[in-house]
């Protein structure tokens, strides 16, 4: 008992200070990118020509980014010949509105807050149900992590319960494959009123790389309305609580 007590006061405070302190991450993350639009020229489309996602859109304006379908793979970047994208650090991608992922420039997406109503039926707590679409359990893992040490969400009052008869809404993961298209609606419809939906991930939002398979889908688009997107391939825990908690007013 002595040595148990004796090593966890040496291991000392492990749950990250976010977001009374900014969070730390290393510089090899990939966060939100940006372009330099002087850089671009004209006629060049080495970013979109290796996106394998399609997310680079190129228009008289310059290049046009949607984080929705980004797997943060970083080929654009590499394969630009003037630089004129990179990914920064930033981890804050989550928004409230689909259109808000479509960047260009210096964009940073926004997250709406929710209604008073809604924020005063929730109180200080959130509890969701999350969904595993047909995902490769990369977010999966990720949202898992919220629940760590580490991150510690459950201090936000922020939960994730096995039943959607427990839950203030879902958090759904994957491309919603057909095979689980009638499960997320099952488990959606067994949320009480009123309820929210997270959408966290590339496939979740968009379809990820498998995007317009007959069996993987679409994501979540034309399936079900959604409160919050979260990008990433997978998205980080920073990002994914982020999101969250500017949803529900806490930063």
């Amino acid at each position: 008992m002595f040595k148990a007590l004796l090593a966890r006061a040496r291991q000392g405070h492990r749950t990250i200070p976010y977001p009374e302190e900014q969070p730390y991450l290393p510089p090899l993350f990939r966060g939100r990118p940006v372009f330099d639009q002087g850089k671009c020229v004209d006629g060049c489309s080495a970013c979109s020509d290796v996106c394998p996602s399609e997310a680079i859109r190129l228009s008289s304006e310059g290049p046009r980014l949607d984080l929705g379908r980004c797997i943060f793979c970083g080929d654009c970047a590499a394969a630009c010949p003037e630089e004129a994208i990179r990914f920064t650090t930033d981890w804050r991608l989550a928004a409230s509105d689909r259109a808000e992922l479509l960047i260009a420039g210096k964009g940073q997406p926004h997250v709406e807050v929710l209604g008073r109503e809604i924020r005063r039926l929730l109180g200080r707590s959130l509890r969701l149900r999350q969904i595993s679409a047909g995902g490769c359990n990369g977010c999966e893992a990720e949202v898992n992590a919220l629940g760590n040490i580490v991150f510690d969400s459950s201090r936000f009052g922020i939960d994730f319960v096995a039943s959607p008869r427990h839950a203030d809404g879902v958090l759904i993961t994957g491309p919603i494959t057909e095979n689980m298209r009638r499960a997320t609606l099952r488990t959606y419809e067994a949320v009480a009123e009123p309820k929210l939906v997270i959408a966290a991930g590339a496939c979740a939002i968009s379809g990820g790389i498998f995007r317009g398979h007959v069996e993987a889908g679409d994501g979540i688009e034309g399936v079900l309305p959604v409160d919050l997107y979260v990008p990433g391939c997978p998205p980080h825990p920073v990002t994914i609580l982020d999101g969250l908690l500017r949803l529900l007013g806490r930063l």
